[in-house]
């Protein structure tokens, strides 16, 4: 292990200051870092990776993702530099220019969506319809059970964005969504086992998925879907998040890696981040409370969109 443990220090060393390393509970980077199972690694780079991503505050799934692209991306370079990140689709086992051939693929949704408001009802959606908000999710709060209720209020949400330029996707509630005819549902990694996920596409809505680091943008690339949701990018109190915040470093070579979908960047995303988060290549920025808890929403909505383009 004693070359193992030297290459993941070499990584680690090279990167603990480019905002990749998250502090976590367990240990710090300056602690012995926890020992990793090498039974089924293809080799020492693999292993190396995975120890170092480990120790620089990466969760178990996302630090054998890694492991596995830094053992790729040596053997295809034919060198190991502890500087360098994995950040090629390749190095994940991801083929990007397959997805146009996959029959299995949902429908395409624009590579910049903007603006995505992310709204708890049907007066909130027509507020940001008038406000020119390119893209919106009608994403209820956690208190609303009433399905009448529900319905009633996705089919206002349609009804206020139909004739204007505005897209709307519904989160979790698939099967309203397409009874109502909306332009597309989001759905959380959690979702994927009990939606239907054939009558969403053949209906032709478009789908959103969420992520939160890379296990699961490699597992929602199989599925083909219209957008990847990143996150969250800085803490929020809105719901409880899986992972610890990304922050900009990981949202950054997040960005690299998927850039052949259209992607939104979210979570505690507010006027003074929106310019750095949109600098990373995404091409949408979706907020919450920025908006929703704003006295003046409609001048918020300008000076975020201002914000993204400078």
């Amino acid at each position: 292990m004693s070359l193992v443990r030297d290459l993941a220090d070499q990584i680690v060393a090279a990167h603990q200051h480019d905002d990749l390393c998250i502090a976590i509970a367990q240990f710090s980077i300056a602690s012995p870092p926890p020992k990793i199972d090498n039974e089924h690694a293809a080799d020492h780079y693999e292993l190396a990776g995975t120890l170092a991503a480990i120790t620089m505050g990466f969760i178990e799934q996302d630090a054998k993702v890694l492991g596995k692209a830094w053992s790729r991306m040596v053997h295809q370079d034919g060198r190991f530099d502890p500087k360098r990140w994995p950040s090629r689709p390749e190095y994940f086992d991801l083929l990007p220019w397959t997805r146009d051939m996959n029959s299995n693929a949902f429908a395409p949704c624009p590579k910049h969506l903007g603006l995505y408001a992310v709204m708890p009802d049907a007066d909130w959606v027509k507020r940001m319809v008038e406000a020119e908000v390119p893209t919106v999710q009608l994403r209820f709060k956690s208190d609303v059970h009433d399905t009448s209720e529900l319905r009633k209020q996705i089919a206002q949400s349609v009804q206020a964005v139909a004739g204007s330029k505005t897209l709307l996707f519904i989160n979790d509630f698939w099967r309203e969504a397409i009874e109502a005819g909306a332009y597309g549902v989001h759905l959380g990694q959690e979702d994927l086992d009990f939606a239907d996920l054939e009558d969403i596409r053949s209906a032709g809505l478009r789908l959103g998925l969420s992520t939160h680091g890379y296990a699961e943008m490699v597992y929602a690339d199989r599925y083909c879907p219209s957008y990847i949701a990143m996150g969250a990018v800085f803490p929020t109190q809105l719901k409880k998040m899986p992972t610890a915040p990304q922050g900009l470093g990981r949202l950054y070579q997040y960005t690299k890696l998927m850039n052949h979908y259209p992607l939104v960047a979210i979570g505690g995303i507010d006027e003074s981040s929106i310019h750095a988060v949109a600098q990373s290549g995404v091409g949408s920025v979706a907020v919450v409370r920025a908006i929703s808890e704003s006295s003046d929403p409609k001048a918020v909505v300008k000076r975020l969109q201002e914000l993204m383009k400078t």
